[in-house]
Protein backbone atom coordinates (compact mmCIF):
# COMPACT_ATOMS: atom_id res chain seq x y z
CA UNK A 1 0.00 0.00 0.00
CA UNK A 2 1.06 3.59 -0.66
CA UNK A 3 -0.70 6.55 0.92
CA UNK A 4 -1.08 10.08 -0.34
CA UNK A 5 -0.47 13.10 1.89
CA UNK A 6 -2.61 13.96 4.88
CA UNK A 7 -5.61 16.19 4.25
CA UNK A 8 -4.10 19.12 6.10
CA UNK A 9 -0.97 18.90 3.91
CA UNK A 10 -2.63 18.83 0.51
CA UNK A 11 -3.61 22.48 0.30
CA UNK A 12 -0.11 23.53 1.29
CA UNK A 13 1.31 21.91 -1.84
CA UNK A 14 1.50 23.30 -5.33
CA UNK A 15 -1.86 22.77 -7.01
CA UNK A 16 -2.99 22.39 -10.60
CA UNK A 17 -5.92 24.75 -11.36
CA UNK A 18 -8.43 23.88 -14.10
CA UNK A 19 -11.57 25.47 -15.53
CA UNK A 20 -10.78 28.96 -14.38
CA UNK A 21 -10.80 27.85 -10.78
CA UNK A 22 -13.82 25.49 -11.02
CA UNK A 23 -11.53 22.71 -9.81
CA UNK A 24 -7.99 22.24 -8.68
CA UNK A 25 -5.94 19.35 -7.36
CA UNK A 26 -2.67 18.16 -5.93
CA UNK A 27 -0.49 16.32 -8.50
CA UNK A 28 0.72 12.89 -7.39
CA UNK A 29 4.35 13.61 -8.32
CA UNK A 30 5.11 9.88 -8.23
CA UNK A 31 4.09 9.47 -4.58
CA UNK A 32 1.11 7.10 -4.88
CA UNK A 33 1.95 4.09 -6.98
CA UNK A 34 0.57 0.99 -5.26
CA UNK A 35 2.33 -1.95 -3.65
CA UNK A 36 3.80 -3.43 -6.82
CA UNK A 37 4.19 -0.77 -9.49
CA UNK A 38 1.99 1.72 -11.29
CA UNK A 39 -0.48 -0.27 -13.44
CA UNK A 40 0.68 1.23 -16.73
CA UNK A 41 4.33 0.63 -15.92
CA UNK A 42 5.37 4.26 -15.56
CA UNK A 43 5.51 6.48 -12.47
CA UNK A 44 2.44 8.68 -12.02
CA UNK A 45 3.45 12.32 -11.83
CA UNK A 46 0.63 14.42 -13.28
CA UNK A 47 -2.56 12.74 -12.09
CA UNK A 48 -4.23 14.29 -9.07
CA UNK A 49 -4.26 12.55 -5.68
CA UNK A 50 -6.68 15.02 -4.08
CA UNK A 51 -9.28 17.18 -5.86
CA UNK A 52 -11.18 20.36 -4.96
CA UNK A 53 -14.33 21.34 -6.87
CA UNK A 54 -16.58 24.43 -6.85
CA UNK A 55 -19.92 22.77 -7.69
CA UNK A 56 -21.26 19.71 -5.88
CA UNK A 57 -23.67 17.20 -7.43
CA UNK A 58 -23.77 14.45 -10.06
CA UNK A 59 -26.74 15.69 -12.08
CA UNK A 60 -24.75 17.70 -14.66
CA UNK A 61 -23.74 14.96 -17.08
CA UNK A 62 -24.02 16.80 -20.37
CA UNK A 63 -20.36 17.63 -20.88
CA UNK A 64 -17.42 16.04 -22.60
CA UNK A 65 -15.81 14.87 -19.37
CA UNK A 66 -18.77 12.73 -18.40
CA UNK A 67 -18.84 11.31 -21.94
CA UNK A 68 -15.14 10.50 -21.66
CA UNK A 69 -15.66 8.73 -18.32
CA UNK A 70 -18.41 6.61 -19.84
CA UNK A 71 -16.37 5.90 -22.97
CA UNK A 72 -13.12 4.85 -21.28
CA UNK A 73 -12.33 1.18 -20.69
CA UNK A 74 -10.92 2.10 -17.26
CA UNK A 75 -13.44 1.07 -14.54
CA UNK A 76 -14.40 4.05 -12.35
CA UNK A 77 -16.73 4.61 -9.39
CA UNK A 78 -17.65 7.49 -7.08
CA UNK A 79 -18.80 7.02 -3.48
CA UNK A 80 -20.47 9.49 -1.13
CA UNK A 81 -19.02 9.40 2.42
CA UNK A 82 -21.70 11.83 3.62
CA UNK A 83 -24.27 9.03 3.30
CA UNK A 84 -24.39 6.07 5.71
CA UNK A 85 -21.83 3.39 4.84
CA UNK A 86 -20.18 5.46 2.08
CA UNK A 87 -22.21 3.93 -0.82
CA UNK A 88 -21.43 3.95 -4.54
CA UNK A 89 -23.33 6.80 -6.21
CA UNK A 90 -21.88 6.46 -9.71
CA UNK A 91 -20.11 3.78 -11.75
CA UNK A 92 -19.23 3.76 -15.42
CA UNK A 93 -19.86 1.01 -17.93
CA UNK A 94 -16.29 -0.31 -17.74
CA UNK A 95 -16.78 -1.02 -14.03
CA UNK A 96 -19.89 -3.06 -14.84
CA UNK A 97 -17.96 -4.92 -17.54
CA UNK A 98 -15.17 -5.72 -15.10
CA UNK A 99 -17.34 -6.86 -12.20
CA UNK A 100 -20.27 -8.35 -14.20
CA UNK A 101 -22.72 -6.58 -11.88
CA UNK A 102 -25.75 -4.61 -13.08
CA UNK A 103 -25.92 -0.92 -12.20
CA UNK A 104 -28.96 -1.41 -9.95
CA UNK A 105 -27.02 -4.04 -7.99
CA UNK A 106 -24.10 -1.66 -7.38
CA UNK A 107 -25.40 1.86 -6.81
CA UNK A 108 -26.32 2.38 -3.17
CA UNK A 109 -24.01 -0.35 -1.88
CA UNK A 110 -20.57 -0.14 -0.30
CA UNK A 111 -17.58 -1.26 -2.37
CA UNK A 112 -17.02 -4.17 0.04
CA UNK A 113 -19.46 -6.11 -2.18
CA UNK A 114 -16.36 -6.94 -4.24
CA UNK A 115 -14.60 -8.60 -1.32
CA UNK A 116 -14.55 -12.36 -0.83
CA UNK A 117 -13.13 -15.18 1.28
CA UNK A 118 -9.51 -14.77 0.13
CA UNK A 119 -9.41 -10.96 0.20
CA UNK A 120 -6.55 -9.95 2.45
CA UNK A 121 -7.96 -8.39 5.60
CA UNK A 122 -4.84 -6.33 6.22
CA UNK A 123 -5.22 -4.71 2.80
CA UNK A 124 -8.87 -3.96 3.56
CA UNK A 125 -7.83 -2.38 6.87
CA UNK A 126 -5.29 -0.21 5.07
CA UNK A 127 -7.92 1.05 2.64
CA UNK A 128 -10.34 1.76 5.51
CA UNK A 129 -7.63 3.67 7.35
CA UNK A 130 -6.92 5.84 4.29
CA UNK A 131 -10.63 6.52 3.79
CA UNK A 132 -11.05 7.44 7.46
CA UNK A 133 -8.13 9.86 7.17
CA UNK A 134 -9.45 11.28 3.85
CA UNK A 135 -6.24 10.37 2.02
CA UNK A 136 -5.42 8.87 -1.36
CA UNK A 137 -4.41 5.22 -1.39
CA UNK A 138 -3.18 2.72 -4.00
CA UNK A 139 -3.22 -1.05 -3.44
CA UNK A 140 -3.39 -4.37 -5.20
CA UNK A 141 -6.37 -6.26 -3.76
CA UNK A 142 -8.08 -9.57 -4.57
CA UNK A 143 -11.71 -8.86 -5.49
CA UNK A 144 -14.56 -11.01 -6.78
CA UNK A 145 -16.93 -10.61 -9.72
CA UNK A 146 -20.68 -11.11 -9.50
CA UNK A 147 -20.37 -14.80 -10.42
CA UNK A 148 -17.70 -15.38 -7.74
CA UNK A 149 -14.69 -15.30 -10.08
CA UNK A 150 -11.68 -13.77 -8.28
CA UNK A 151 -9.53 -11.13 -9.95
CA UNK A 152 -6.60 -8.97 -8.87
CA UNK A 153 -7.57 -5.32 -8.80
CA UNK A 154 -5.07 -2.45 -8.99
CA UNK A 155 -7.14 0.05 -7.01
CA UNK A 156 -6.59 3.78 -6.67
CA UNK A 157 -8.83 5.88 -4.39
CA UNK A 158 -8.66 9.65 -4.02
CA UNK A 159 -10.72 12.18 -2.03
CA UNK A 160 -12.77 15.02 -3.58
CA UNK A 161 -13.28 18.16 -1.45
CA UNK A 162 -15.25 21.38 -1.85
CA UNK A 163 -13.52 24.75 -1.94
CA UNK A 164 -13.59 24.93 1.87
CA UNK A 165 -11.94 21.54 2.31
CA UNK A 166 -15.07 19.59 3.25
CA UNK A 167 -15.06 15.99 1.98
CA UNK A 168 -17.68 15.40 -0.74
CA UNK A 169 -16.81 12.16 -2.53
CA UNK A 170 -14.22 9.47 -3.09
CA UNK A 171 -13.18 8.65 -6.65
CA UNK A 172 -11.83 5.15 -7.40
CA UNK A 173 -10.30 3.75 -10.56
CA UNK A 174 -9.49 0.09 -11.08
CA UNK A 175 -7.59 -2.19 -13.40
CA UNK A 176 -7.71 -5.96 -13.74
CA UNK A 177 -4.10 -7.07 -13.22
CA UNK A 178 -4.82 -10.80 -12.78
CA UNK A 179 -2.59 -11.74 -15.70
CA UNK A 180 0.29 -9.72 -14.33
CA UNK A 181 -0.09 -11.20 -10.84
CA UNK A 182 -0.35 -14.72 -12.25
CA UNK A 183 2.82 -14.14 -14.24
CA UNK A 184 4.60 -12.83 -11.13
CA UNK A 185 3.48 -15.81 -9.04
CA UNK A 186 4.60 -18.23 -11.77
CA UNK A 187 7.96 -16.52 -11.88
CA UNK A 188 8.28 -16.72 -8.08
CA UNK A 189 7.34 -20.40 -8.16
CA UNK A 190 9.97 -21.03 -10.82
CA UNK A 191 12.54 -19.24 -8.65
CA UNK A 192 11.51 -21.37 -5.65
CA UNK A 193 11.90 -24.58 -7.66
CA UNK A 194 15.30 -23.42 -8.89
CA UNK A 195 16.33 -22.66 -5.31
CA UNK A 196 15.09 -26.07 -4.14
CA UNK A 197 17.05 -27.75 -6.92
CA UNK A 198 20.14 -25.77 -6.00
CA UNK A 199 19.66 -26.59 -2.33
CA UNK A 200 19.16 -30.30 -3.05
CA UNK A 201 22.23 -30.45 -5.27
CA UNK A 202 24.37 -28.71 -2.67
CA UNK A 203 23.14 -30.99 0.11
CA UNK A 204 23.69 -34.10 -2.01
CA UNK A 205 27.25 -33.00 -2.81
CA UNK A 206 28.20 -32.34 0.80
CA UNK A 207 26.39 -35.31 2.33
CA UNK A 208 27.74 -37.74 -0.27
CA UNK A 209 31.26 -36.63 0.59
CA UNK A 210 30.57 -37.07 4.30
CA UNK A 211 28.91 -40.46 3.80
CA UNK A 212 31.91 -41.56 1.74
CA UNK A 213 34.23 -40.63 4.60
CA UNK A 214 32.02 -42.32 7.22
CA UNK A 215 31.35 -45.53 5.32
CA UNK A 216 34.88 -45.81 3.99
CA UNK A 217 36.47 -45.41 7.40
CA UNK A 218 34.02 -47.85 9.01
CA UNK A 219 35.04 -50.42 6.39
CA UNK A 220 38.70 -49.73 7.17
CA UNK A 221 37.96 -50.14 10.88
CA UNK A 222 36.24 -53.50 10.32
CA UNK A 223 39.16 -54.73 8.24
CA UNK A 224 41.65 -53.46 10.82
CA UNK A 225 40.15 -55.00 13.94
CA UNK A 226 43.41 -56.87 14.55
CA UNK A 227 45.27 -53.55 14.39
CA UNK A 228 43.73 -51.42 17.15
CA UNK A 229 45.64 -48.25 16.31
CA UNK A 230 44.58 -48.30 12.64
CA UNK A 231 40.97 -49.12 13.58
CA UNK A 232 40.89 -46.31 16.15
CA UNK A 233 42.20 -43.76 13.63
CA UNK A 234 39.59 -44.83 11.06
CA UNK A 235 36.79 -44.59 13.64
CA UNK A 236 37.94 -41.12 14.68
CA UNK A 237 37.85 -39.97 11.04
CA UNK A 238 34.34 -41.37 10.67
CA UNK A 239 33.27 -39.63 13.87
CA UNK A 240 34.63 -36.27 12.68
CA UNK A 241 32.74 -36.64 9.40
CA UNK A 242 29.54 -37.50 11.26
CA UNK A 243 29.89 -34.38 13.41
CA UNK A 244 30.44 -32.28 10.26
CA UNK A 245 27.20 -33.76 8.89
CA UNK A 246 25.47 -32.66 12.07
CA UNK A 247 26.92 -29.17 11.69
CA UNK A 248 25.68 -29.03 8.09
CA UNK A 249 22.20 -29.99 9.27
CA UNK A 250 22.28 -27.19 11.86
CA UNK A 251 23.33 -24.73 9.17
CA UNK A 252 20.36 -25.78 7.05
CA UNK A 253 18.02 -25.39 10.02
CA UNK A 254 19.50 -21.95 10.70
CA UNK A 255 18.90 -20.95 7.09
CA UNK A 256 15.30 -22.18 7.41
CA UNK A 257 14.99 -20.35 10.77
CA UNK A 258 14.01 -23.65 12.46
CA UNK A 259 16.90 -24.11 14.87
CA UNK A 260 16.48 -23.63 18.60
CA UNK A 261 17.98 -20.42 19.91
CA UNK A 262 18.92 -19.90 23.54
CA UNK A 263 18.91 -16.10 23.83
CA UNK A 264 20.56 -14.20 26.64
CA UNK A 265 21.07 -10.53 27.40
CA UNK A 266 24.21 -9.83 25.37
CA UNK A 267 26.42 -6.76 25.10
CA UNK A 268 27.73 -6.87 21.53
CA UNK A 269 30.86 -4.91 22.44
CA UNK A 270 31.80 -7.45 25.09
CA UNK A 271 31.10 -10.36 22.76
CA UNK A 272 33.21 -8.89 19.95
CA UNK A 273 36.15 -8.13 22.25
CA UNK A 274 36.11 -11.58 23.86
CA UNK A 275 35.77 -13.26 20.45
CA UNK A 276 38.38 -11.10 18.75
CA UNK A 277 41.33 -13.40 19.52
CA UNK A 278 39.58 -16.25 17.71
CA UNK A 279 38.73 -13.90 14.85
CA UNK A 280 42.35 -12.76 14.47
CA UNK A 281 43.55 -16.38 14.26
CA UNK A 282 40.86 -17.19 11.70
CA UNK A 283 41.56 -14.19 9.47
CA UNK A 284 45.32 -14.79 9.35
CA UNK A 285 48.31 -12.49 9.14
CA UNK A 286 47.32 -10.75 5.91
CA UNK A 287 44.12 -9.27 7.32
CA UNK A 288 44.18 -6.30 9.68
CA UNK A 289 41.19 -6.58 12.02
CA UNK A 290 40.08 -3.29 13.56
CA UNK A 291 37.35 -2.65 16.12
CA UNK A 292 35.17 0.46 16.14
CA UNK A 293 32.85 -0.11 19.10
CA UNK A 294 30.40 2.49 20.36
CA UNK A 295 30.61 2.96 24.15
CA UNK A 296 27.51 2.54 26.27
CA UNK A 297 25.87 0.04 23.94
CA UNK A 298 22.50 -1.29 25.25
CA UNK A 299 21.93 -5.03 25.62
CA UNK A 300 20.33 -7.25 22.98
CA UNK A 301 18.46 -10.50 23.59
CA UNK A 302 20.42 -12.96 21.40
CA UNK A 303 21.92 -16.43 21.32
CA UNK A 304 25.64 -15.62 21.80
CA UNK A 305 26.93 -18.86 20.24
CA UNK A 306 24.93 -18.46 17.04
CA UNK A 307 25.85 -14.78 16.93
CA UNK A 308 29.56 -15.65 17.13
CA UNK A 309 29.13 -18.14 14.27
CA UNK A 310 27.26 -15.56 12.21
CA UNK A 311 30.00 -12.97 12.78
CA UNK A 312 32.66 -15.55 11.94
CA UNK A 313 30.91 -16.45 8.66
CA UNK A 314 30.74 -12.79 7.63
CA UNK A 315 34.42 -12.25 8.45
CA UNK A 316 35.46 -15.38 6.55
CA UNK A 317 33.67 -13.96 3.49
CA UNK A 318 35.50 -10.65 4.05
CA UNK A 319 38.83 -12.47 4.26
CA UNK A 320 38.13 -14.41 1.05
CA UNK A 321 37.22 -11.15 -0.70
CA UNK A 322 40.76 -9.85 -0.01
CA UNK A 323 43.13 -12.52 -1.36
CA UNK A 324 46.08 -10.15 -1.02
CA UNK A 325 45.06 -9.04 2.46
CA UNK A 326 43.63 -5.79 3.67
CA UNK A 327 41.63 -4.16 6.43
CA UNK A 328 38.39 -5.36 7.99
CA UNK A 329 36.50 -3.28 10.56
CA UNK A 330 33.96 -4.65 13.02
CA UNK A 331 31.86 -1.84 14.43
CA UNK A 332 28.81 -1.31 16.59
CA UNK A 333 26.31 1.54 16.66
CA UNK A 334 22.86 2.49 17.89
CA UNK A 335 20.13 2.89 15.29
CA UNK A 336 16.90 4.72 16.02
CA UNK A 337 13.93 3.07 14.40
CA UNK A 338 10.24 3.81 14.11
CA UNK A 339 8.00 4.20 17.15
CA UNK A 340 10.99 5.06 19.34
CA UNK A 341 12.35 1.50 19.12
CA UNK A 342 16.13 1.35 19.28
CA UNK A 343 18.32 -1.14 17.47
CA UNK A 344 21.97 -2.13 17.73
CA UNK A 345 23.96 -2.40 14.52
CA UNK A 346 26.79 -4.94 14.28
CA UNK A 347 28.66 -3.94 11.15
CA UNK A 348 31.49 -5.62 9.20
CA UNK A 349 33.26 -3.48 6.57
CA UNK A 350 35.92 -4.87 4.24
CA UNK A 351 38.04 -3.32 1.51
CA UNK A 352 37.76 -6.33 -0.76
CA UNK A 353 36.76 -6.90 -4.36
CA UNK A 354 33.06 -6.32 -3.71
CA UNK A 355 30.11 -7.97 -5.44
CA UNK A 356 28.38 -7.10 -8.71
CA UNK A 357 24.59 -6.58 -8.50
CA UNK A 358 23.74 -10.04 -9.85
CA UNK A 359 25.85 -11.69 -7.14
CA UNK A 360 24.61 -9.35 -4.40
CA UNK A 361 20.99 -10.23 -5.19
CA UNK A 362 21.70 -13.92 -4.54
CA UNK A 363 24.20 -13.58 -1.72
CA UNK A 364 21.94 -15.11 0.94
CA UNK A 365 20.64 -18.01 -1.17
CA UNK A 366 21.61 -21.46 0.14
CA UNK A 367 24.51 -23.09 -1.72
CA UNK A 368 24.93 -20.09 -3.99
CA UNK A 369 28.63 -19.35 -4.04
CA UNK A 370 31.40 -17.98 -6.21
CA UNK A 371 33.98 -20.13 -4.40
CA UNK A 372 33.25 -23.57 -5.88
CA UNK A 373 30.75 -26.40 -5.35
CA UNK A 374 29.56 -27.72 -2.00
CA UNK A 375 29.80 -24.47 -0.05
CA UNK A 376 27.69 -21.36 0.19
CA UNK A 377 25.65 -21.74 3.37
CA UNK A 378 27.51 -19.01 5.27
CA UNK A 379 25.43 -15.92 4.48
CA UNK A 380 22.27 -18.02 4.20
CA UNK A 381 22.85 -19.13 7.79
CA UNK A 382 23.54 -15.55 8.88
CA UNK A 383 20.35 -14.34 7.21
CA UNK A 384 18.29 -17.06 8.89
CA UNK A 385 19.76 -16.39 12.33
CA UNK A 386 19.26 -12.63 12.10
CA UNK A 387 15.64 -12.97 11.00
CA UNK A 388 14.86 -15.55 13.69
CA UNK A 389 16.36 -13.10 16.21
CA UNK A 390 13.81 -10.47 15.04
CA UNK A 391 16.51 -8.44 13.32
CA UNK A 392 17.37 -7.66 9.73
CA UNK A 393 20.41 -8.21 7.52
CA UNK A 394 21.60 -5.47 5.15
CA UNK A 395 24.39 -5.94 2.59
CA UNK A 396 25.91 -3.10 0.56
CA UNK A 397 28.58 -3.91 -1.99
CA UNK A 398 30.07 -2.56 -5.19
CA UNK A 399 32.82 -4.08 -7.35
CA UNK A 400 36.18 -2.66 -6.37
CA UNK A 401 34.76 -0.77 -3.38
CA UNK A 402 34.34 -3.52 -0.80
CA UNK A 403 31.36 -4.82 1.14
CA UNK A 404 29.45 -3.70 4.23
CA UNK A 405 27.34 -6.26 6.11
CA UNK A 406 25.02 -5.03 8.86
CA UNK A 407 23.27 -7.26 11.37
CA UNK A 408 20.67 -5.04 13.06
CA UNK A 409 19.02 -6.33 16.26
CA UNK A 410 16.36 -4.79 18.51
CA UNK A 411 17.46 -3.64 21.95
CA UNK A 412 16.48 -6.06 24.72
CA UNK A 413 13.26 -5.39 26.56
CA UNK A 414 13.99 -4.74 30.22
CA UNK A 415 11.28 -7.21 31.12
CA UNK A 416 13.00 -10.09 29.35
CA UNK A 417 14.78 -12.77 31.31
CA UNK A 418 18.46 -11.89 31.18
CA UNK A 419 19.34 -15.57 31.25
CA UNK A 420 17.28 -16.26 28.14
CA UNK A 421 13.82 -17.71 27.69
CA UNK A 422 14.77 -21.14 26.48
CA UNK A 423 16.96 -22.67 29.15
CA UNK A 424 16.46 -25.92 30.99
CA UNK A 425 13.67 -26.54 33.43
CA UNK A 426 14.54 -24.65 36.61
CA UNK A 427 12.22 -26.40 39.04
CA UNK A 428 13.94 -28.51 41.67
CA UNK A 429 13.31 -32.20 41.08
CA UNK A 430 14.12 -35.29 43.05
CA UNK A 431 13.94 -38.98 42.14
CA UNK A 432 10.70 -40.83 42.77
CA UNK A 433 9.98 -41.82 46.35
CA UNK A 434 10.58 -45.46 45.56
CA UNK A 435 14.20 -44.84 44.52
CA UNK A 436 16.59 -46.70 46.77
CA UNK A 437 19.56 -44.79 48.16
CA UNK A 438 22.86 -45.91 46.64
CA UNK A 439 21.28 -47.80 43.71
CA UNK A 440 21.88 -46.97 40.07
CA UNK A 441 19.53 -44.26 38.68
CA UNK A 442 17.02 -45.57 36.15
CA UNK A 443 16.59 -43.78 32.82
CA UNK A 444 13.60 -44.42 30.54
CA UNK A 445 14.74 -43.93 26.91
CA UNK A 446 11.90 -43.30 24.43
CA UNK A 447 12.91 -43.31 20.76
CA UNK A 448 11.14 -44.72 17.69
CA UNK A 449 14.38 -45.27 15.72
CA UNK A 450 15.83 -48.64 16.76
CA UNK A 451 19.46 -47.75 16.04
CA UNK A 452 19.31 -44.43 17.91
CA UNK A 453 17.48 -46.04 20.84
CA UNK A 454 20.00 -48.89 21.11
CA UNK A 455 22.89 -46.43 20.93
CA UNK A 456 21.50 -44.33 23.81
CA UNK A 457 20.84 -47.50 25.81
CA UNK A 458 24.41 -48.63 25.23
CA UNK A 459 25.97 -45.29 26.21
CA UNK A 460 23.89 -44.96 29.38
CA UNK A 461 24.46 -48.61 30.30
CA UNK A 462 28.23 -48.29 29.98
CA UNK A 463 28.05 -45.23 32.26
CA UNK A 464 26.39 -47.31 34.99
CA UNK A 465 22.76 -46.32 34.58
CA UNK A 466 19.85 -48.73 34.70
CA UNK A 467 18.04 -48.32 31.38
CA UNK A 468 14.44 -48.97 30.35
CA UNK A 469 13.48 -48.46 26.71
CA UNK A 470 10.27 -47.81 24.79
CA UNK A 471 9.76 -47.44 21.04
CA UNK A 472 6.74 -45.12 21.42
CA UNK A 473 5.15 -42.67 23.82
CA UNK A 474 2.28 -45.04 24.42
CA UNK A 475 4.61 -47.85 25.56
CA UNK A 476 6.50 -45.42 27.78
CA UNK A 477 3.27 -44.37 29.47
CA UNK A 478 2.38 -48.03 30.04
CA UNK A 479 5.67 -48.47 31.94
CA UNK A 480 4.97 -45.40 34.06
CA UNK A 481 1.42 -46.49 34.83
CA UNK A 482 2.65 -49.96 35.80
CA UNK A 483 4.84 -48.36 38.46
CA UNK A 484 8.25 -48.97 36.85
CA UNK A 485 11.05 -47.18 38.62
CA UNK A 486 12.04 -44.21 36.45
CA UNK A 487 14.37 -41.51 37.75
CA UNK A 488 14.63 -39.65 34.42
CA UNK A 489 12.56 -39.59 31.23
CA UNK A 490 14.75 -39.16 28.13
CA UNK A 491 12.57 -38.89 25.02
CA UNK A 492 12.78 -37.94 21.37
CA UNK A 493 10.34 -35.20 20.34
CA UNK A 494 9.25 -36.25 16.85
CA UNK A 495 7.91 -39.82 16.74
CA UNK A 496 5.67 -40.16 13.66
CA UNK A 497 2.53 -42.25 13.75
CA UNK A 498 1.58 -41.81 17.38
CA UNK A 499 2.15 -39.74 20.49
CA UNK A 500 4.84 -37.10 20.15
CA UNK A 501 7.54 -36.60 22.75
CA UNK A 502 5.92 -33.34 23.84
CA UNK A 503 2.59 -35.07 24.47
CA UNK A 504 4.45 -37.77 26.38
CA UNK A 505 6.10 -35.15 28.60
CA UNK A 506 2.72 -33.62 29.44
CA UNK A 507 1.20 -37.01 30.32
CA UNK A 508 4.27 -38.11 32.28
CA UNK A 509 4.21 -34.91 34.34
CA UNK A 510 0.56 -35.50 35.15
CA UNK A 511 1.40 -39.00 36.38
CA UNK A 512 4.62 -38.03 38.15
CA UNK A 513 4.84 -34.24 38.58
CA UNK A 514 8.39 -34.33 40.01
CA UNK A 515 9.86 -36.57 37.31
CA UNK A 516 12.96 -34.99 35.65
CA UNK A 517 12.70 -34.81 31.85
CA UNK A 518 15.34 -34.51 29.12
CA UNK A 519 14.16 -34.26 25.49
CA UNK A 520 16.16 -34.55 22.29
CA UNK A 521 15.43 -33.60 18.69
CA UNK A 522 17.07 -32.34 15.55
CA UNK A 523 14.10 -30.13 14.64
CA UNK A 524 13.20 -27.54 17.26
CA UNK A 525 10.74 -25.18 15.59
CA UNK A 526 7.91 -25.34 18.13
CA UNK A 527 9.73 -26.21 21.34
CA UNK A 528 10.30 -22.84 23.09
CA UNK A 529 6.62 -22.17 23.74
CA UNK A 530 5.75 -25.68 24.86
CA UNK A 531 5.30 -27.30 28.21
CA UNK A 532 2.40 -25.46 29.87
CA UNK A 533 4.69 -22.53 30.65
CA UNK A 534 7.46 -24.81 31.92
CA UNK A 535 10.85 -24.73 30.29
CA UNK A 536 12.13 -27.86 28.60
CA UNK A 537 15.59 -29.34 29.08
CA UNK A 538 16.62 -30.01 25.48
CA UNK A 539 19.57 -31.87 23.99
CA UNK A 540 20.04 -31.16 20.28
CA UNK A 541 20.75 -33.95 17.81
CA UNK A 542 23.28 -35.05 16.84
CA UNK A 543 24.88 -35.16 20.27
CA UNK A 544 28.14 -36.56 21.56
CA UNK A 545 28.20 -39.28 24.20
CA UNK A 546 29.79 -36.90 26.67
CA UNK A 547 27.05 -34.32 26.09
CA UNK A 548 24.35 -36.92 26.76
CA UNK A 549 25.97 -38.13 29.98
CA UNK A 550 26.57 -34.57 31.19
CA UNK A 551 22.94 -33.55 30.60
CA UNK A 552 21.59 -36.73 32.19
CA UNK A 553 23.75 -36.20 35.27
CA UNK A 554 22.65 -32.57 35.54
CA UNK A 555 18.96 -33.48 35.16
CA UNK A 556 19.26 -36.10 37.91
CA UNK A 557 21.08 -33.77 40.30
Amino acid sequence: MVLGPKKEDTRNKNVDVQGGGQSYGVPAAGEVEGNAYEPMGTPGVNHWQATYIKRDGLDDRGNIFFAAVEMTRMPMVITDPRQPDNPIVFCNGAFLDLTQYKEDDVVGRNCRLLQGPQTDRHTVDEVRKAVAEQRAVAVDILNYKADGTPFWNALFIGPIFDQDGQLLYFFASQMDITERRTSQESHLQAQKMEAIGQLTAGMAHDFNNLLQVINGNLEVALISLEKPDAARAALERAQRAAMRAGKLTQQLLTFARKQRLEPKAVNLNTLVVEFSEMLVRTLGDKVDLRLDLRPGLPLCHLDPTHLEMALLNVLINARDAMPDGGQVTVGTAIVRGEERISYVDLCVVDKGIGMPPEVLRRATEPFFTTKGPGTGLGLAMVHGFVQQSHGRLEIDSKPGEGTTVRMIFPVADNGQDAAGGAGPDQETTTPEADAMAGSRPSVLVVEDNDDVRELAESVLGMAGYSVLTAASGEKALDLLREGARVDLLFTDVIMPGGMSGLQLVDEARRLRPRLPVLVTTGYMDELPGHGQGQRLNILAKPYKHGDLLERVEAALA
